[in-house]
């Protein structure tokens, strides 16, 4: 078994974490009344920030997952789970762990624009604001990180982390 590194300061604790969650659902309540939006989380790093989302809005919501190829400029990506729910018409939230994983998220909201939404959000835990450039727009986020290598609260580092309930910053 290879030996991992241990992650190092801890960026946020999980009660800020479910503090944060806790705003962006009562946000997105207020912004998607009367909408049941569709969240669509992509897998597997977003996987316990939608399950804490969809708990934390209080508004009827459906969500499902897509699973991806990696992503590259070059190739694009190919979905390896895609959704078992029609988007069209829908009020489509993608959610993504975060902006450090911009190429995913972005690839998912073209492919689904094309799906024919009645609008298209995008939703990510983290916002890396050392990586977003002018071009890279997010609708919501939760909580803003400069380091772009983040373990916990679902998100990994070759499999390991997902299971800690904070955010710590990977040590080099």
């Amino acid at each position: 078994m290879a030996a991992f590194r241990k992650p190092g300061q801890r960026l946020f604790h999980e009660a800020a974490v479910s503090s944060r969650v806790r705003d962006l659902g009562a946000t997105l309540s207020r912004d998607y009344a009367g909408k049941n939006p569709l969240f669509v989380g992509i897998l597997n790093s977003a996987a316990t920030f939608l399950a804490d989302l969809v708990r934390a809005v209080d508004i009827p919501c459906e969500y499902d997952f897509v699973a991806l190829t990696p992503v590259s400029p070059q190739t694009g990506g190919l979905f390896l789970k895609d959704t078992a729910t029609s988007l069209e018409g829908r009020h489509v939230i993608v959610v993504g762990a975060s902006t450090s994983s911009a190429r995913a998220v972005e690839y998912v909201a073209r492919s689904f624009a094309a799906r024919v939404p009645a609008s298209l959000a995008i939703c990510t835990l983290l916002k890396h604001t050392e990586l977003c450039a002018d071009d890279v727009h997010r609708a919501y986020h939760a909580l803003s990180v400069e380091s772009d290598a983040v373990v916990g609260y679902g998100l990994d580092h070759l499999g390991h982390y997902r299971e800690l309930p904070d955010l710590y910053a990977l040590d080099a």
